[in-house]
């Protein structure tokens, strides 16, 4: 494919911008249209259950820089809604059809919703947060529905501001990180004064009553669901793209049946190279920053584009600790404690068999740091029990 004349980035949070400013990095000179659903300009998310959610910054303080230099025409406010690739041409809320020679999809992902809890609030924008930092205060009956970063995030932000506390799901806390972290996780939960149900789910809710699956009744003020995210792929249905979990990928993240269509973050699924080509779809920050670089560097560079192997990697901060993890610690069998205790701060390996897979740490970065090294420079063969 020649050179692109108009390049168009859908998405505008993390990935989306990062791709504009890789683009025009890498000499992109041509038309540069960013579309994005929201009508605000990118801005950061991790804050938004912890320092936003606890009032210790606002939205201007979350904003993402966006260089005057990349020279891009927005269009926020309208999200796109279908993909014509015949005309190459993408279709906005508007009625809109904006024309592209290259396309990096960067929609990202929406908190899943529960259908017995349609009144539940969910974390993925600015005024999520504020909404439910207006109905947080001293002794506000506080359920989070699901266990995960988030959940736990919120629920530390929550007791900060007086809130009593429960969490129910079906897997234990931040589980992902390994049983060894999930545990550290559990006992900061329990000594910060948080119920917690595992391995449960709410059967029934309505007028500050929840009833859970094993006939627990539970009085909540409000509701948080926190029980993951989904892939902002629907907007491609019919274009010939694989959407059955995010948007499937070649190794250099070209879009499996489209041309001159690459994406980035949230939204991508592709053969990780680092792990021997094993499928994924990463939802983090630093997947979603290194993944826009490479994604524009393939739209540019076409077939020359080299495969991106990436070691997954992401942090979260609750009840004063930070959590870190790199790599699968989720595929490990095996977690050999190398610094600290596991009742406290600590940094434990993770193994499939003998095969290193990732590492975790709860408040120690720095022994840490070996083992995200030792996985980008050797890769991982992982064994065949999980590969």
């Amino acid at each position: 494919m020649s050179e692109p004349r108009r390049i168009v980035v859908v998405g505008a949070s993390l990935a989306g911008l990062r791709a504009a400013e890789a683009l025009r990095r890498q000499g992109f000179t041509g038309t540069l249209t960013i579309v994005g659903d929201e009508s605000r300009p990118p801005y950061d998310r991790p804050p938004l259950s912890k320092e936003l959610l606890r009032g210790e910054c606002t939205g201007e303080d979350v904003k993402l820089a966006a260089h005057a230099s990349l020279d891009a025409v927005w269009r926020l406010g309208s999200p796109a809604v279908s993909l014509d690739p015949a005309e190459r041409e993408v279709v906005t809320a508007s009625g809109d059809r904006i024309p592209y020679d290259g396309l990096v999809v960067a929609t990202g992902s929406s908190p899943r919703t529960l259908p017995g809890l349609p009144d539940a609030h969910t974390i993925r924008t600015i005024d999520d947060a504020y909404r439910l930092r207006r109905v947080l205060s001293e002794g506000t009956r506080l359920l989070i529905v699901g266990c995960g970063f988030i959940g736990v995030e919120v629920a530390s932000s929550a007791v900060s501001l007086g809130a009593r506390v429960t969490m129910v799901g079906l897997d234990p806390p931040v589980a992902p990180a390994g049983r060894v972290a999930s545990a550290r996780a559990a006992r900061l939960l329990a000594e910060a004064g948080v119920a917690l149900h595992v391995g449960r789910t709410v059967a029934d809710a309505g007028n500050g009553q929840v009833t859970l699956s094993d006939g627990t009744e539970l009085d909540a003020d409000q509701i948080v669901v926190a029980v993951g995210a989904a892939p902002n792929a629907g907007w491609l249905a019919g274009s010939g793209a694989d959407t059955s979990d995010g948007v499937l990928c070649d190794a250099s993240l070209r879009v499996a049946g489209l041309d001159g269509v690459v994406a980035a973050g949230d939204v991508a699924r592709w053969p990780n190279a680092t792990f021997g080509g094993m499928v994924m779809r990463v939802e983090h920050w630093s997947n979603a920053v290194e993944q826009a670089t490479a994604a524009a560097r393939t739209l540019l560079a076409g077939d020359a584009a080299a495969p991106f192997g990436s070691v997954p990697s992401f942090w979260s901060d609750h009840f004063g600790v930070r959590l870190q993890s790199v790599g699968l610690p989720r595929l490990a069998d095996r977690f050999e404690v190398v610094e600290g205790e596991p009742d406290g701060d600590f940094c434990a390996h993770a193994y499939a068999g003998d095969v290193l897979v990732g590492g975790v740490a709860y408040g120690m970065a720095r022994p840490l740091a070996p083992v995200r090294v030792k996985l980008v420079k050797a890769g991982v063969r992982l064994p065949a029990s999980v590969a």
